[in-house]
């Protein structure tokens, strides 16, 4: 029989691995631009943009997020967040709204914050805009513009200027997009809103989801998003049915009808057959 004293030390020395795991942090920050930084991990993309008056963030990820965003700020910044824009109203981009409220305001466009109105989501923000606003702090301006529909009817797209960069919101993704039906979103809008997203002048992007981008990977996103439209378009030609598209669609040469995790086929489709139908009608 084991003694009771090593018995402790046994249970106590599995404990500590698996306490260890637990305390592992969900997020990491790297540095885009100077005086720019992305927050990557779990959810959207957060940009962290520093002035010498305090930080302007986009977008917050989760819910549980919000002291570990507070704590990853703080290794790159003394100054406190002042005001976070919210690209779009889905909980992974806009869920710690309710803690930053306490402490900053939060901006977004005049549809998104109805989008969240509606679906009773905390932390809904103070200040709204239309087509176009700006942030001055510290002497850094951060511009924020409606471009159109996309992802959802309420997308904003952020530039900062000076560092000839944007965050794109769920507008970009690296893997495969989601067209929100439910919420205003369109197709043949988006490819009309990254258009006007390229006549920015900018180098570098932060996508809603996945690794930085850049000019050529945003043609190419557009480009994609065309030659699916298309292909959709051919399949309802052919007389395809709605539930026959979600596999027809898949094509070698178009990596979202690929992509592992389903997102695009699985959630969007539906919607798309009928946008794509309308527009032939």
């Amino acid at each position: 029989m084991i003694p009771l004293v090593l018995r402790g030390a046994l249970l106590l020395s599995l404990l500590v691995p698996c306490a260890a795991l637990w305390a592992q942090p969900r997020l990491g920050i790297e540095q885009v631009k100077d005086g720019l930084y992305m927050i990557t991990g779990p959810g959207g993309n957060i940009g962290v943009r520093l002035t010498d008056e305090g930080v302007i963030l986009i977008d917050d990820k989760f819910p549980q997020d919000f002291e570990e965003i507070q704590s990853l700020i703080a290794s790159v910044s003394a100054q406190p967040v002042r005001y976070v824009i919210n690209t779009h109203h889905h909980g992974d981009h806009s869920g710690s709204n309710a803690g930053f409220l306490e402490v900053a305001e939060i901006v977004a466009h005049k549809n998104a914050r109805e989008n969240m109105l509606r679906g009773n989501q905390e932390g809904l923000p103070r200040l709204v805009y239309t087509d176009s606003t700006a942030i001055y702090m510290g002497g850094v301006e951060v511009q924020a513009f409606h471009l159109g529909t996309g992802h959802t009817n309420g997308d904003s797209v952020v530039y900062f200027p000076d560092l000839k960069t944007i965050h794109g919101g769920d507008l970009l993704h690296t893997t495969a997009p989601f067209l929100d039906y439910a919420n205003g979103g369109s197709s043949r809008g988006w490819v009309s809103t990254l258009n006007a997203m390229l006549a920015l002048d900018f180098d570098t992007a932060i996508p809603g989801h996945g690794g930085i981008m850049n000019r050529r990977d945003i043609l190419n996103f557009r480009n994609q998003m065309e030659s699916v439209r298309q292909r959709m378009a051919e399949l309802i030609r052919a007389g395809v049915s709605a539930d026959g598209a979600s596999e027809q669609i898949r094509d070698p040469g178009l990596s979202w009808t690929q992509a592992e995790d389903g997102l695009f086929m699985r959630r969007s489709v539906p919607g798309f057959y009928e946008e794509i139908a309308a527009e032939l009608e």
